[in-house]
């Protein structure tokens, strides 16, 4: 029985199940760990600064050498109920030449937190972030996001954010620019997927926390990067969110990345040939 477009139960997990589609994928986590400590050693670090009062409301900046400088908040994945900022300090080390500063958030984690108060708390590290960065060499009118699988999706969420709104202190254009890789953008298809298990998500949550189904508010230069060798529902997320948003008034490029699968296309970032560095490069307009 076809629970979701032509998949039954089986396959539609599968699609969303990326461990069963890439062989080592356990390797991969473990070189990210040693990347990650390797980046921590090299560059300085100031760790674990509390942006709200939860437990993993905290984050990670690698700040530039010079002040002023443009800022890459990144949103790790995990389906929004595991993994950490710590794994992926690698991404740090990826435009640090350039004179970056980067943050790396945590989130609350389901099935503690529920999927609004995870976005929630990602507005409130963004706030945070404006206000304090320029302690850290940051310049808060120079902030760009990016997030992996899940963190592609939280990313999104902060681009449908009308920032004025949720305090009056803060710019409408907040954002300068987003890159979601791998993300996911109809939760639809999460929410009848066995990953609903621990996310508890009703129909009306994933609705709502759809970028598909909501309008921008940061008209800021957008990509959306996925790997052509990841599953066929991960591309169809990406074109999906690049279909909707096309006309939306944003610069949006889309990036179907050749041979890169869920976990290899956010290592992809590292390699200053690689396309979706030069991409990110191009959006942020470093030299």
């Amino acid at each position: 029985m076809h629970v979701y477009k032509q998949y039954d139960q089986a396959s539609l997990d599968s699609q969303y199940n990326n461990r069963l589609h890439v062989r080592g994928f356990a390797d991969y986590l473990s070189r990210w760990e040693l990347l990650s400590r390797e980046t921590e050693n090299k560059l300085p670090v100031i760790k674990d600064i509390a942006y709200g009062n939860m437990q993993r409301e905290t984050l990670d900046i690698f700040p530039a050498a010079l002040p002023g400088s443009k800022t890459l908040v990144f949103i790790h994945g995990g389906y929004w109920q595991m993994l950490d900022k710590r794994m992926f300090h690698f991404v740090a080390g990826a435009l640090h030449a350039y004179g970056v500063t980067t943050v790396l958030i945590n989130y609350p984690l389901a099935p503690g937190a529920s999927m609004d108060e995870i976005v929630v708390a990602c507005r409130e590290a963004i706030t945070w972030i404006y206000r304090n960065i320029s302690r850290f060499n940051g310049d808060p009118g120079q902030l760009y996001v990016t997030g992996h699988s899940a963190g592609g999706h939280l990313a999104a969420m902060l681009l449908t954010t009308n920032w004025k709104l949720l305090n009056d202190d803060l710019p409408r254009g907040l954002l300068k620019g987003s890159c979601m890789i791998s993300g996911l953008f109809n939760l639809v298809p999460i929410q009848q997927s066995y990953l609903n298990q621990v996310l508890k998500m009703d129909l009306e949550t994933a609705n709502r926390n759809s970028p598909v189904r909501l309008e921008p508010k940061n008209f800021c230069p957008l990509i959306i990067a996925v790997g052509a060798a990841e599953t066929q529902e991960f591309n169809d997320q990406s074109k999906e969110l690049h279909a909707k948003w096309i006309d939306k008034g944003t610069e949006i490029e889309y990036l179907q990345l050749p041979q890169l699968n869920h976990f290899s296309i956010i290592e992809s970032i590292r390699d200053p040939k690689s396309v979706l560095h030069l991409a990110m490069c191009e959006m942020m307009k470093l030299h």
